[in-house]
């Protein structure tokens, strides 16, 4: 039962109730309820605060019922709002993969939860049994990036199934780049696996960052926590529009993907020519991790050229690495281009 994960306070909570929620159901078109302007339509009404309309869309392109989705502001929504449901502050604890996704361990601190590591492999493997090793009675959520962020790799589905199947508490796999990926979405198993939640972006290949709007899915029973406990208007109006718009247009997005695609598997070679790089990391996500002989020169030389890629040499197991996201054609060419004069340079 997920209801002994939960926190006490998150069980008893009476959540707010919207005034648009309480007509629900039965026809109007005078709204005198919310103390809304009568004036500057349609910006005047709070947005659906529970976005049915385009979950609907969103359902039928993940085939995950409505009922199993969560809409929020970006995913970082989604994953604070984790901690805030199953994580007692000062109690409970977490465990992640690293290096990962920085806003995992953000989170944690601000929700004064203790956030454990375990790190993956040279080559970025991660090993279940090492995670569910450094899990005790107070360990509420397991984190797991797959695609990794910064690594790229996709995690290892056999060691992704032996942590869902042994740990009793949450398991969180953010799939931000799983869009890029050859594997299928984990959401798929959701039936399988009713700890389970599966995070998604428009922000990646759905190339709709500025939208900020982050999808989680997992079990009914789950879902409606995270609607318990968000705010009341969580995703605007504006937000919600653009993304129904999106969501009209799938041929482009598939281009988009296969684009991204095409230009990240002619990158490879490319970068792992140039003399400065000394390893470039498989990847299945929309950027790659290289491993150059002087990051921090490297990342100096290319802001000087107006070119911004992540310098991640502070990272665990990332020393000397610089994570390349895979632009259009033309500025992937400029970024190849001044590795090529800093090559010249520095021979």
């Amino acid at each position: 039962m997920i209801e002994s994960l939960v926190r006490k306070n998150i069980l008893a909570l009476k959540p707010y109730s919207c005034a648009r929620d309480e007509f629900k159901g039965r026809a109007a078109h005078v709204f005198l309820d919310a103390n809304e302007s009568a004036y500057n339509a349609p910006y005047n009404r709070y947005p659906d605060p529970m976005q049915e309309k385009l979950k609907q869309s969103i359902s039928v392109v993940k085939e995950v019922p409505v009922e199993k989705i969560f809409l929020g502001n970006g995913s970082d929504e989604a994953i604070d709002l984790v901690y805030r449901i199953f994580c007692e502050p000062r109690v409970d604890n977490v465990v992640a993969i690293e290096p990962t996704y920085g806003m995992y361990k953000v989170c944690a601190d601000i929700n004064d939860v203790e956030y454990r590591t375990v790190c993956l492999s040279d080559e970025y493997v991660m090993s279940a049994e090492a995670l569910l090793q450094a899990c005790d009675e107070h360990t509420k959520v397991i984190w797991i990036c797959s695609p990794n962020n910064p690594t790229g790799n996709d995690m290892d589905r056999l060691e992704l199934k032996k942590i869902l199947t042994e740990f009793t508490g949450v398991v969180v796999v953010d799939e931000a780049y799983g869009d890029f990926s050859d594997l299928t979405p984990m959401r798929k198993y959701l039936g399988y696996f009713p700890r389970m939640i599966v995070l998604n972006t428009f922000s990646k290949a759905w190339a709709s960052a500025g939208i900020r709007l982050g999808m989680a899915f997992a079990s009914e029973e789950i879902i409606s926590l995270f609607n318990k406990v968000k705010y009341p208007y969580n995703v605007n109006m504006l937000t919600q529009h653009a993304a129904q718009e999106l969501l009209s247009q799938m041929l482009k997005l598939e281009r988009w993907i296969n684009d991204v695609r095409h230009e990240r598997k002619n990158m490879l070679p490319c970068l792992m020519e140039l003399p400065m790089v000394e390893k470039v990391y498989p990847s299945s996500a929309n950027f790659v991790l290289v491993k150059v002989t002087d990051a921090d020169a490297i990342y100096s030389y290319l802001v000087d050229k107006g070119i911004i890629v992540r310098n991640r040499s502070r990272v665990a197991l990332c020393r000397n690495a610089l994570r390349i996201t895979i632009g259009s054609k033309e500025e992937n060419n400029e970024l190849l281009g001044a590795l090529r004069s800093y090559g010249m340079k520095t021979m």
